[in-house]
């Protein structure tokens, strides 16, 4: 398992504010405050592992010896014989003074300027793989982002980082959730095509959708609603 804990993350507080409206609601310097915090608070950390691919089943996948049921998973890896399974973190202090706060403002601002961090952290993660292993087409798939991929699954995906919890702080709860919460899990794959589990959810007005849903990509992946 591959440890990353000098993230550098492009945080810039005009673009941010820009996109959370900020200065439409006459609240920049609230905003500015909170930021400069925020960033402080901010210590994101990735853990990888490089795993192979054993055996391929009709709607499963085993990797290194542990079985993942998913059709859509199956598919994906279906010319793939190396993934590279992560967890990414930007770690506890943000949230815990989101938490505290008694200010709903204050607390949106948080939780945006995490949401944000995490998504850098994640793709540092991308490019750093991307680097490493001289790879251009790469996705991913996370445990819970499909019907199809439920969220138990993280109970193997943490299995193939076995001392992940110990490395970068993230663990599972009883719910199958990751503590800290600002954290994402998955497995990146080698893609010829960008694959974006969003295209096969039909779920509406969903904030972090980031491509349309596509009807006849569900159905060739045989998860049709």
């Amino acid at each position: 398992m591959e440890i990353l804990e000098d993230i550098r993350l492009d945080l810039n507080p005009k673009k941010i504010g820009e996109k959370l409206r900020v200065q439409k609601t006459g609240n920049g310097n609230q905003f500015q405050g909170l930021f400069q915090t925020a960033k402080k608070l901010i210590t994101p950390r990735a853990a990888y592992g490089v795993r192979y691919i054993d055996e391929k089943l009709d709607d499963a996948v085993v990797i290194d010896g542990i079985c993942f049921r998913s059709r859509v998973l199956r598919k994906n890896l279906e010319m793939v014989g190396r993934v590279f399974p992560y967890v990414v973190t930007i770690g506890p202090g943000l949230e815990g003074k989101a938490d505290a706060s008694q200010d709903l403002l204050n607390k949106y601002y948080l939780d945006a300027i995490g949401n944000i961090a995490l998504i850098k952290a994640r793709k540092y993660l991308e490019d750093e793989l991307r680097a490493r292993f001289a790879m251009e087409g790469l996705s991913f798939m996370s445990p819970g982002s499909l019907k199809d991929w439920p969220i138990e699954e993280q109970r193997s995906l943490f299995s193939l980082l076995e001392g992940v919890e110990h490395a970068i702080g993230v663990q599972l709860n009883d719910s199958l959730l990751m503590i800290p919460r600002k954290s994402v899990s998955g497995i990146y794959f080698p893609t010829t095509t960008t694959f974006y589990s969003c295209q096969l959810c039909p779920r509406k007005h969903c904030e972090g959708r980031k491509a349309a849903y596509n009807e006849e990509l569900a159905g060739k992946y045989g998860v049709l609603e």
